[in-house]
Formats: structure tokens, sequence, C-alpha cells
């Protein structure tokens, strides 16, 4: 009989844990359930229902307060100035050994100086809140001084967190879109809006406030999520304030004024599912529904909104839309993960919107009213949409995702190279016949090509093409400008030389069919390129080789997914300088059949490397364990000792 673990993980009242429990058979057989909760009477449910234990968790030691105080400031406990170490101790003694309070002071201290005098004042500022109450009164003291030191247009961005539900997954891209549409973000120097948007975001991650999610493979941060007493913290700060207005259906938390600025509809218990009729909405600049059991009001009820998020508001339809040209304010709408197949031609009135979100929603073709929007920056759809002629009229716009070519008319792929400000655009070249286009692929081909030359003259930095291998293979001059070029499903039978043009391309994902010498000679001389994902076969039966004459002078991230026998690839002294993660694959079926060095690749001669990722692939278990243990030894090799890991 197999044995399991299961962890529950904050449970908040006993009810639920009666239901849950439903599921665990009664009998352990050297099984464990292990929950976790805030209230004293769920643990003694759950220690009862299987005669368990209650395990109080404990304040941190000053050991362990310093060495969680000290990671984020400095590399290490003993890089700690001596003239702070006294007066870190009083504060941490002051945060009795509680992580938040810890990482909250520490995430305050990260931007300020690190002199005596401003640390003393941090300390006289917390005085003995925590000593005394170490629960709800001491922590909001804690977060008041690391809200009160936020510059204003920060506080803001960081209240419009409470419009999230507790533990709800926030995305980043939305949360930045939604602080430029209310107006929050300043714009600062040369920086585009965006661009502030991504440092305020960071300025909050930096000072704790926000907790960072998941991240891409190429560590690109995507979502986020708020500790819940960091949310308690913010919503009361937010209907002290009258910023938001919570509706959970069964309890309505809102200020003492009736005017709602932003309304937020989350999931509640049994009760009430309609907005109360004593809330006055024609103030609202900000709506956003997180729940599909909620009656969704008539947008005639709003008349200076800003913000429209209906994204994974599955009942929302076309007829919720109806009004929907009466928003002369709107500047952001998310209609993702709805069942909408319709856009009105109103749409067309809503001068001042900005982003548009129709992914993964039913609408199949764009009315062509939407080439009014003049000030529209981002513009989202599915490969299926057909758009109208005259997108030349939107010179905002800066991302465009995502197009088939095939599916459009040839004056909208002759408007698109016009986009002066176009800087993310992601094609997908997979024939359409469904869609009724009698343009030839050959004339799209050539039409789609003329347009990204000119993107390139302008501002076009990121490009996406999905299967674009025939269109990508043909002699063209592709945009010099591209920072990023990411192609799926699009294999080249090698490294096309036109790639060697692209001298400011600093992200590249290709597909390879046959690996050889000369193609890593053409990637290794990108002056500009920091992460390389290469995936495909290798023909050549000699070992490839990556020396310093090779280049990839500036490379950080080298993912390498060659299906060869074994690891045929070696780094020689001074290849990749700066390389940090490395990303392979392993065949240990082939390797057997080869000499013992088939792991010896020289990962001893890349000096910075931080991380090695390895996907070791088999069916001989003792092939497997050998590959493994010469992947440890290779790793203790390399004098930066990093970190290993098998994915």
């Amino acid at each position: 009989m197999c044995r399991y673990l299961i962890v529950v993980d904050d449970i908040w009242d006993v009810e639920t844990w009666n239901v849950i429990k439903c599921a665990f058979p009664m009998t352990s057989c050297g099984s464990r359930i292990v929950t976790t909760s805030r209230m004293n009477n769920v643990a003694h449910s759950c220690c009862s229902s299987f005669s368990g234990y209650i395990y109080n968790i404990r304040s941190l030691n000053m050991m362990h307060s310093r060495q969680l105080f000290h990671r984020r400031l400095f590399t290490s406990v003993e890089d700690c100035p001596t003239h702070l170490k006294d007066v870190a101790d009083q504060i941490l003694e002051k945060c009795v050994g509680l992580p938040l309070a810890i990482i909250a002071i520490s995430g305050l201290l990260a931007n300020r100086e690190s002199t005596k005098d401003q640390w003393d004042q941090v300390k006289n500022s917390i005085g003995h809140a925590l000593e005394r109450n170490p629960t709800v009164e001491g922590m909001m003291k804690i977060l008041s001084l690391s809200y009160f030191d936020l510059p204003p247009h920060l506080e803001t961005c960081l209240l419009y967190l409470s419009t999230f539900p507790e533990d709800h997954i926030i995305k980043k891209i939305d949360l930045i879109n939604s602080w430029i549409a209310e107006g929050f973000i300043p714009k600062e120097g040369t920086h585009t809006v965006h661009e502030s948007g991504e440092m305020c975001f960071n300025d909050l991650a930096n000072r704790n406030l926000i907790q960072l999610g998941g991240t891409d493979k190429y560590g690109l941060v995507k979502i986020c999520r708020v500790h819940d007493t960091i949310l308690d913290f913010i919503i009361s700060k937010s209907i002290e304030e009258n910023f938001i207005t919570l509706d959970g259906g069964s309890n309505l938390t809102t200020g003492k004024q009736s005017k709602v600025r932003r309304l937020s509809l989350q999931v509640g218990k049994q009760g009430n599912s309609v907005i109360p009729t004593s809330l006055v909405l024609s103030h609202v600049r900000s709506f956003n529904v997180f729940s599909d059991s909620r009656e969704i009001p008539s947008l005639d009820q709003f008349r200076h909104l800003r913000v429209l998020n209906f994204r994974n508001c599955y009942q929302l339809g076309n007829y919720h839309l109806g009004n929907i040209g009466r928003l002369f304010q709107l500047r952001y709408l998310n209609l993702r993960n709805t069942a909408v197949s319709n856009l009105p031609e109103q749409i067309g009135h809503l001068r001042c919107l900005e982003m548009i979100d129709l992914r993964n929603t039913n609408v199949r073709e764009l009315p062509e009213a939407i080439v009014n929007l003049r000030k529209l920056v981002h513009l989202l759809v599915e490969t299926r949409v057909k758009f109208p002629d005259g997108i030349a009229k939107i010179q905002a716009l800066e991302m465009l995702k995502e197009v088939n070519p095939f599916n459009q008319s040839l004056n909208f792929l002759v408007e698109l190279g016009q986009l002066k400000n176009l800087r993310n655009l992601h094609l997908d070249l997979e024939k359409e016949s469904t869609t009724g286009n009698t343009m030839g692929a050959k004339e799209c081909k050539k039409a789609i090509a003329s347009s990204l030359h000119k993107l390139g003259t302008h501002n076009l930095r990121s490009l996406t093409v999905v299967y674009g291998d025939n269109f990508l293979q043909e002699p063209w001059c592709p945009p010099l400008s591209l920072q990023s070029l990411m192609l799926y499903w699009s294999p080249f039978p090698q490294v096309p030389n036109w790639m060697s043009s692209l001298v400011n391309l600093q992200q590249l994902r290709l597909e390879v069919e046959g690996l050889r010498q000369d193609d890593l000679c053409i990637l290794g001389a990108l002056p500009s390129l920091l992460i390389l994902d290469i995936i495909g076969v290798r023909k050549s039966r000699d070992r490839l080789r990556v020396s310093g004459e090779v280049g990839f002078r500036c490379l950080r991230m080298f993912f390498y997914y060659i299906q060869d026998e074994g690891m045929e690839l070696m780094f020689a002294a001074g290849s990749m300088p700066k390389l940090e993660k490395l990303r392979i694959n392993v065949d240990t079926d082939e390797i057997k059949l080869r000499t013992s060095d088939a792991l010896n690749f020289g990962m001893d001669n890349l000096p910075c490397l931080i991380t090695v990722e390895c996907a070791l692939r088999g069916r001989v278990r003792s092939a497997l364990e050998a590959a493994r243990d010469a992947m440890v030894r290779a790793a203790g090799t390399n004098p930066n000792h990093p970190s290993l890991i098998f994915v």
C-alpha cells in the first residue's frame, strides 16, 4: 500500500475542515496529514479527527531573526557594518521574532541610507507596539511605518491592491495596466509610462509589500500576491480613505461615504448577489469583478469609469456591453476568458481607451469602429480574429498580438508597417482556410515581410513568430531594431545567415534541424545577446565546441535542447564568460554507448555560473543514476559551485 503526505494550508473554520476531512481515510498506515490554521478551534478539531498533535509555531530566535533580516539587506550576517550591528539587534528585539515584521522593516530600511541616524529613527518609530501586542495591533504599527514611508504615487499603487481578493494570483501586466489607466503612474524622463509602471512594481517588491510569484523560464516575474496581513492593512487604509468598496455578496465593506470610487465584486458566501441600491455608482472609476456568481449591474450606472475588468467572468454576455459606448473616460477593458462574441460598434466612441484584452473569447472579427481608438496602446486578441482596414490610424499602438496575416486583407498588412510606435508584435502564420480570404500565400508573405522591414526602422523591439518556417527561411531583411526574437514551430535547416545582422538582439529562441559548428559561430557573434534558447537536433558526429573565439561574450542564459548522442557540447576555457544559467538535456540511453567522458563538457570553464538545470531522459535506471552522479561531479568542479537542479 502506498503511503502519502498531505498538507492542507490555512484552514479558516471548522465547517470547512469537516468537509475536507471526508476525503481522507481514517486509518493512516504510516501516512501523515498536516494542516495549518490561525484558529485554535480549527487546530483542535483537526487533531480530534485523526488523534493528532498541535504544534504551536514559535517566534524566531535572535540568530534566525538576524539571518532573515540581514539576508534582505546584506549578503550575509557578517556583512552588516559594525556601526549598525547594535541598532540592528535593537530593531530585531522590537520585532519579537515575527517573520512578517522583520521582512517589512528590512524592506523599509532597504530604501534608506545605511546610517545609524536613519536606523535609529526607524527603531524609535517602532516603539513598543509589538512588545505589548505581538499580533494584530503591533503588526499594523509596523506596516504603517512602511506605508507612510512611500512616496504619494506608490501609496496609491499599494492601496489599489485592495481591489483583489485574498490569496488572488495577480498578473503583473494587468496590475501595471490598471495603474496606468487610473492615472497613478507619473512619466519619468525618457521612460515610457509602462516602464515607469514596472519601476513602481519593483519598488513595492523591494520593500516586501508584495510577494513575487512565478517567473517564466527566463526569470521574468509574471505574477505576484499580497500577504494576508498586509492585505488586511491595505484594506483598512483603503476603506478609511474611501478608496475602495468591496462587495462580497453577503457583506459590504465600505467607508462612511455613499459615493463609490472603486468597486470590487468578489466571491462571497451565501447572501445577496445584487449590489445594494444604496450605493451611488455614478462616480466609480474602477470596476473589477472576481466572481462568476454575481449579478452584473448595467453599465448605464457608471459615468466616469476608467477601468473595467471582467476577466474570468464567465457569465458575461454580449448584452452586458450594450451601453459600453457611453463610458467616454474608459481606458482599460479586460474581457479575457469570457463568453463575449461580439464587440458593439459603440466601442469606437471610447476615444480614451488604451488597452483591450479579448483573448480566449468568442470574438472572431473586430468592428470597423475599432480604428477610431486613436489612443489605443495594447490590443490583445486571438489568432482567428479578423481586423478591419485602417489599422494605420491607431498610431499610439505599441503592442499587437496575436495576428494571423492569412486572415487579414492586403490593405491591413500594408498598413501594419505604418505603425511607427509598435514595439511588440506577435504573428501566427498557421494558414487559415475558413476565413474566405483569397489572397495568395506568396502575396501575403511579401506584404508582411515589407511591413516588418518598415517596423524595424521605427520602434519594433520584440517579435514573436509561430509557424513561420517557410516565411523566415526565404531571403529577407529582418527588423534590425529587434531586441527579442522568439520563433515557435519554425524549424530551420541551419541558422540562417540573416541572423548575423541582428546586432541589437538580446533574446533569441529558435529551432534548428541540424545544428553545426558554423551555426554556433553565427550566434556567438551577436554582440548584444543575453539569452539563447535553442531547440532541435545535431547531425554532426564531432563534438560542438564553444570557445572564446566563438563569441557569446555577453550571454547570461543558455538553454540547449539539442537531441544528440548524450551531451555532445564542449565549453572551452574563455567561453561564455558571463553565463549565469545553463539548462541542458541529456539522453542517458545514448551516453551508455559512448565513452566515459560523455558528460565531461567543460562546466568548470564557466566562471560566473550560478544555476544548472539538467533534464535527464532514459529508460535504463543505472544509466540515469550514473548520469546524475556525473553531473554532480561536473558541477563540483566549477569554482562558483553552482546550484544543480534536475528537472
